[in-house]
C-alpha cells in the first residue's frame, strides 16, 4: 500500500508517469494522460493520506509496484 504523500509530490509523481496537468474543472482538479482523466484532491496543508492514494492509484490504472519505482 502506498504511504501518505503531499499533494506537490502527488503531482510529480503523476507527471513522471505521463500525466499532463493539473487543470481546473469543477470543484476538484485533474490530470489527463491521452483519453483517461483522473480527479485529484484539491491542495492542502495536510498530506493525502495513504487510503485517497491507493484510490487514486486504482482510479488511474497505475500499480503500487509502478508508483513506488517513480
Amino acid at each position: 500500500m502506498p504511504k501518505s504523500i503531499s499533494w506537490r509530490n502527488l503531482v510529480k509523481n503523476f507527471r513522471r508517469l505521463g500525466f499532463d496537468g493539473p487543470y481546473s474543472g469543477g470543484r476538484h482538479l485533474f490530470m489527463v494522460k491521452g483519453e483517461f482523466k483522473i480527479h485529484i484532491p484539491n491542495p492542502h496543508r495536510s498530506d493525502i493520506s495513504k487510503q485517497l492514494v491507493a484510490q487514486i492509484l486504482r482510479q488511474a490504472g497505475v500499480s503500487n509496484k509502478d508508483w513506488e519505482n517513480v
